[in-house]
Parts: structure tokens; sequence; C-alpha cells
């Protein structure tokens, strides 16, 4: 009788440690399922049987098993690049362009309730802004006033994401890659752009020229003493390299200066 007795006492001390057992695997699990943690960039969203409670975080927050449920958000600088999309321009050109999107969540709430997914729909959008943009203006403004259509890319995207809780921060175009066709015809224009740069610096140079010149003359004319004295000193050069000289004199040239160079040369001969 004893014995049976001590065997039915282990056997509900054995029951009484597994109940024990079980309750304390289930609070473990409850809490392990309730104490959720979010890093210092993320957010959670918590919705409550449907309804939405709010965004929690960062650090340590609570949660209802089975009542509960969240989506976390990561509010970090995003990026991602746009595709290359086919444009067609304003002056009728088809090029390729592909960009880069840097974004971020700064609404939770809204990046999860107002839209399915927020990066899909903004890269998708981004596509489209690029193609719509570009459309209204000609290469040449692609090429030359690529920052301005960045900055009006970058508003435009911001502006129509602004609902879902996305701040676009920048859009920056990549590469713009035209037909090989138009590459030679642009080269060539830049090379006629070149040439006529050239022509216009020779012919401004030989205007200046010929206006000193214009103004040396006036000058030697109200001075013939000063024209006779720049006579001199061209023979005199002349006559140092051993030259032939030619002088051909006015009818005011003084024969005696002319006479005195003449002997000079004939002498260095």
């Amino acid at each position: 009788m004893n014995l049976a007795l001590q065997i039915g006492g282990i056997f509900e001390s054995i029951n009484t440690l597994i109940v024990a057992f079980v309750v304390l695997v289930i609070i473990v699990w409850i809490l392990s399922s309730s104490i959720k943690i979010v890093k210092e960039y993320e957010r959670a969203v918590i919705f409550r049987l449907g309804r939405l409670l709010g965004a929690k975080g960062p650090g340590l927050f609570l949660i209802i098993p089975f009542v509960d449920a969240f989506r976390k958000v990561d509010l970090r600088v995003l990026t991602f690049d746009v595709p290359k999309q086919v444009v067609i321009t304003r002056d009728n050109i088809t090029i390729s362009v592909d960009a880069v999107v840097y974004y971020r969540v700064f609404d939770p709430n809204k990046a999860i309730t107002q839209v399915e997914n927020y990066v899909l729909s903004t890269n998708l959008l981004a596509q489209t802004m690029l193609r719509d943009v570009l459309g209204q203006v000609e290469l040449d403004e692609i090429l030359a006033r690529r920052e301005e259509l960045n900055k009006r890319l970058q508003q435009s995207l911001d502006l129509a994401t602004d609902p879902w809780g996305i701040k676009v921060t920048a859009v920056v175009i990549k590469d713009v890659t035209i037909p090989e066709s138009l590459q030679r015809a642009i080269a060539k224009q830049a090379e006629a752009e070149r040439e006529r740069r050239s022509r216009i610096i020779i012919a401004e140079g030989e205007q200046q020229a010929a206006q000193k010149m214009f103004e040396a003359a006036e000058f030697y004319n109200k001075a013939p003493i000063a024209m006779k004295l720049r006579e001199f000193q061209m023979i005199t050069e002349v006559a140092r390299e051993k030259n032939l000289i030619v002088i051909s004199s006015s009818a005011s040239s003084d024969i005696g200066s002319i006479a005195g160079i003449a002997k000079a040369v004939q002498e260095r001969k």
C-alpha cells in the first residue's frame, strides 16, 4: 500500500513538473512573441486587428501575439537605378537615358498604408517621369542643361511621391546615348564651330593690326622727321645682315644722309 502511494506521488510530481514546464514554455514563447526591437534607422508600423496603431521605435516595444501585426520600414536614404528609357525628344530625336534616384521615407504610416509597395511604385514612377520630362525638351538642352533637368526631375518626382510619405532627395541623369549617325553630325558641327571661331579670331587680329598701321601712318604723316628716322633704322637693320639695299627716296629726302648710308654699305661689301 505504501509502495503504491509512493509510486502515485512520484507520478503526480512528474505531472506537476510537466505542467510547470509547459506553462514556462508558453510564457517564454508569449514573451518572445511580444517583445520586439527595431534599430535606430527603422520604425515598426503596428496594426491591431487590422486597424492602424502607429509607428513604434527605435528600441524595444511590445505587441499582442495573434492580435497585433507590424511591418518594418527603413528610414535611411535608399537608391535605385532607373533602367534605360527610350525617349523621343521635342525635336524628334530618339535617345536612351538612364538615371539614379535617391529617396527616403519620412512618414512610415503613409508609406505602408497609402501604397502597396513604395519601392516598386517609386521606381516605376521615376521611369515615367524621366520619359515625360525629357520628352518636352530638345537634345541640345539635355546635353547642355543636365543639372537643371536633374532638379526638375527631382521636384516632379518628389511632388508625386509626397502623399506616400516619400521624400525624393535627388535625381541624377547618368548617361545619354544618342544614335551613331547623330554623333558624327554633332562632331562635324563642333568642328565647324571651332573653324568659325578661329577665322573670327584671325579676322579680328588683322583688323586690329590694320588699325594700328593706320594710326602709325597718321602719326608719320604729321611728323615727317619720325618717318625719316624710321627709314634710317630699317636701312641700318638690313645693312647689318649684309643684304642688297635698294633705296627709294622722295624729293624731300636728305641727299647727304643717303650718300653717307650708301658709302657705309659699299664699305661693308
